[in-house]
């Protein structure tokens, strides 16, 4: 046994907690013809990653977010095992999506669909999409968001790193992507994690005493 303080953990919604990129690239297939395998999916940018003009890639984003795609995601092996046993250690977990507020009651219901009933659900917009709604309960306001602590992070998206620049003593765990496979990061608090268990790991390490 080993002592722990409660801890703060940020934790993303997609290619975190699901594998949202895999039905992407089911999406980007049927409507498109879009072959492009996962492993290949070297940008974060969807649209780049699989060659979408305007009009394609606002298709593939509508799909996307529809409520039975969204609960269609298959969870990414281990997440609510591992999330769970943290909470139980005592630790606070936080779910913080850039996904669109549209897709809150799918999200929710997702995670409680997957025994993550626990942990907060926020909305942030992370990447300055037109259709993030303001204003609504679970809504983070950058300035909100910016007032939170948190002491580790789980995230995917290297696009999303500029969001943890006022932690300092942050300890971001970057969930190994395609797309983050060549990510330089910025500084050496940030530790590329392959699974849940190894996330776990480092998040008990912090714990103790």
């Amino acid at each position: 046994m080993y002592s722990k303080e409660p801890l703060k953990i940020y934790v993303d919604f997609d290619d975190c907690l699901c594998e949202t990129a895999l039905s992407f690239v089911e999406i980007a297939s049927r409507l498109f013809g879009k072959n492009v395998p996962y492993e290949e999916l070297h940008s974060f940018n969807l649209q780049e990653s699989f060659s979408l003009n305007d009009e394609e890639y606002a298709e593939l984003m509508k799909e996307g977010h529809r409520p039975e795609i969204l609960l269609s995601y298959e969870e990414t092996p281990g997440a609510s095992r591992v999330l769970n046993e943290l909470i139980d250690e005592g630790h606070e977990v936080f779910v913080i999506t850039g996904r669109p507020f549209a897709a809150y009651e799918a999200s929710k219901q997702w995670l409680e669909e997957h025994d993550l009933s626990r942990p907060k659900l926020f909305f942030l917009n992370k990447y300055g999409r037109d259709f993030f709604y303001k204003g609504g309960e679970f809504n983070l306001e950058l300035e909100d968001y910016y007032k939170m602590h948190f002491d580790y992070a789980v995230e995917d998206s290297p696009m999303a790193f500029g969001f943890f620049d006022h932690l300092p003593d942050l300890n971001v765990l970057v969930f190994d992507r395609p797309w983050n496979s060549k990510a330089e990061f910025p500084g050496a608090n940030y530790h590329r994690c392959t699974d849940w268990d190894i996330i776990r790991d480092w998040i008990r390490k912090g714990g103790i005493k």
